[in-house]
């Protein structure tokens, strides 16, 4: 199993330096993936949680990429109706090719409406647009030349019955966000029974979880959240539950934050040294 870690490219804290300084440590530590979230305009809605500045993700990841070796990098996720299919096929196309075949194309649908609403995309068209872009993209890297990509695989995000369906038809993985782990227990047995239902394979298991330690155990808690030993207990559970990636998401929810990465820093040391250096 692969382990990652989603870097903040937000914030007040956040500039190149902090971001290269972010992934020579993920990629000293000997994480398998550098991961990065997508907002393009920063309306209220989104400032409230990830304010400026905000790194755009291809563009920092292609930074990224230069700065790192081995390291895959990628989306969590990159919001589909914002950009048009074949922006997204070339530009995932491009990255894959700068990197090396390090890419992974994660997408979601989004949910801040008023970031919608700057960009001029209707709202509750975005799971039509989502799809519409899934398939044109698959499209393009598969039939046109000029977007030959290389193996590059979509993790689809989504929390709904719509999400999962999307994720079955149109998705190598499902890919979940910061749930606990009986949800998401819950959530691979309604995958399955979609994935039955659509006569499809069952895509891979992806999660991306929080990445919070206490000194002392948690009851009521999220995957990723409580002791050291509650940690690694998620991760090994998720691992049982066929999970093939997770990545850990030390942004707690202050902005502030960025401005402190040692913090995190120290959390995703003390999880690889627990892990050992054995991959998973």
């Amino acid at each position: 199993m692969e382990i990652g870690v989603n870097v903040p490219n937000f914030g007040p804290g956040t500039d190149p330096g902090r971001l290269r300084d972010w992934a020579r440590t993920v990629e000293g530590l000997g994480y398998d993936l550098l991961m990065v979230s997508d907002h393009v305009a920063i309306t209220p809605d989104v400032a409230g949680q990830y304010p400026a500045p905000f790194y755009e993700p291809f563009t920092a990841l292609s930074w990224l990429a230069g700065v790192t070796e081995k390291v895959k990098l990628g989306t969590t996720v990159l919001i589909a109706p914002y950009r048009h299919p074949l922006l997204v096929a070339r530009m995932a196309a491009n990255l894959n090719q700068l990197s090396g075949g390090r890419f992974v194309l994660g997408v979601g649908s989004g949910w801040a409406k008023q970031e919608f609403e700057a960009l001029g995309v209707d709202f509750t068209q975005r799971g039509r647009l989502t799809d519409e872009l899934l398939r044109a993209v698959r499209d393009a890297w598969e039939n046109d030349a000029d977007y030959r990509s290389g193996d590059i695989p979509i993790w689809v995000g989504g929390l709904s019955t719509a999400g999962m369906r999307r994720a079955v038809r149109l998705g190598d993985a499902w890919h979940p966000l910061r749930q606990s782990m009986e949800w998401m227990r819950n959530g691979l047995d309604q995958l399955a029974k979609i994935a039955e239902n659509e006569q499809r394979a069952l895509p891979a298991f992806t999660p991306r979880i929080l990445l919070r330690l206490t000194p002392e155990p948690l009851t009521d808690r999220v995957a990723g959240e409580g002791s050291i030993d509650q940690v690694i207990g998620d991760l090994e559970e998720l691992r049982t539950l066929g999970a093939v990636a997770v990545v850990l998401d030390p942004f707690i929810g202050d902005p502030a934050e960025t401005e402190r990465p040692e913090t995190a820093w120290h959390a995703l040391a003390t999880v690889r040294a627990h892990l050992g250096t054995e991959k998973k």
